[in-house]
């Protein structure tokens, strides 16, 4: 875990120092999908998962049924984990004060700056969060890893598919979101359970090999 955080760091380090140059404008070209105005349908949709609307209301969600079942411990966790990374991606904005890439047209309307990209970070942080406190299985819990991971990255796919950022912000908002959710539930405590996505790994007999 702590070198994975590391790498975490250094991802997000390397994303903003290095974005915004020709190799991220050649990659946001690239995915720019303002000639596919059936795509465009699709990613303005995907892209309100990464929202505020709907992250608040599903960290309200997930905190409301752990607080049902009497789980306060981890329905706090949810709210500070959820609330105080978004806080710390509006002040990172602040602070990098990246432009956002408009040589192609915005797709949709956007106020804030680019790195890192909020959509990214905050679905990342949330629907991970979900994944990984509310489910009460090892097997629910890896479906649930596996559906947020997945859902992450169409988020953030959307926002370069939409030109509203440049590669490396979403990749930033990626590494910073695991980073922070990682990060504080290891200093928590908290139990991730098994973590195996299932069919991921097999059973083999007691001092059997693979």
């Amino acid at each position: 875990m702590p070198l994975a955080l590391i790498g975490l760091a250094l991802a997000w380090g390397v994303m903003l120092l290095f974005g915004a140059m020709e190799f991220d404008r050649g990659l946001l070209l690239f995915g720019y999908a303002g000639e596919r105005p059936e795509i465009v349908r699709i990613a303005r949709w995907v892209t309100e998962l990464g929202g505020w609307p709907a992250t608040i209301a599903a960290t309200a969600f997930g905190a409301g049924m752990l607080i049902y079942r009497r789980e306060w411990r981890a329905a706090a966790l949810l709210v500070g984990i959820t609330l105080s990374g978004r806080l710390l991606v509006a002040l990172q904005k602040d602070w990098t004060a990246r432009i956002r890439p408009d040589a192609q047209g915005h797709l949709i309307p956007v106020e804030s700056l680019a790195f890192p990209s909020g959509h990214a970070a905050n679905a990342t942080i949330v629907w991970l969060c979900l994944a990984l406190l509310v489910p009460r299985t090892p097997r629910g819990r890896a479906f649930a890893v596996w559906g947020a991971v997945w859902l992450a990255l169409a988020v953030g796919l959307t926002r370069v598919l939409l030109g509203v950022h440049w590669p490396s912000d979403v990749i930033g908002g990626w590494a910073f979101g695991l980073l922070w959710t990682l990060l504080l539930l290891r200093l928590s405590g908290q139990s991730l359970g098994n973590g195996t996505a299932p069919g991921a790994a097999h059973s083999f007999p007691e001092g059997g090999r693979p």
